[in-house]
């Protein structure tokens, strides 16, 4: 048993850094930011179970495809880009706010095909 015990800890201890970065990759959302995703697309595509399932699986694909701050990131964009205004005008026109937005919507896109 204390054989089997050492094995067991030796295996876990010598798990490669990169796996284990990447996991947390793709579980750095915060569960609020991954349900409130989820209802939003519940309430845009209906509230049943199927529904539910293809939703959690969309965010699930884009924080496979996106570091949490960025989806931030381009997340306030498109917040700003609704915002009227002179001001928030360099929300719609800044390279590097439609590029944050492009990724994501390219992440989307991918995440609607596998998903949906």
């Amino acid at each position: 048993m204390t054989r089997l015990v050492l094995a067991l800890c030796a295996t876990l201890l010598t798990v490669p850094a990169g796996a284990q970065t990447v996991a947390q990759s793709i579980n750095d959302y915060p569960t609020e930011a991954r349900a409130d995703y989820v209802f939003g697309c519940m309430a845009a595509n209906g509230q049943g179970r199927d529904t539910l399932r293809r939703c959690a699986c969309s965010i699930d694909r884009i924080a496979s495809i996106l570091p949490y701050e960025q989806y931030v990131e381009a997340e306030t964009v498109l917040s700003m880009q609704q915002t009227g205004g002179e001001r928030m005008s360099i929300f719609r026109t800044m390279r590097m706010a439609q590029d944050l937005v492009a990724d994501l919507r390219r992440a989307q896109a991918e995440a609607d095909i596998i998903c949906f």
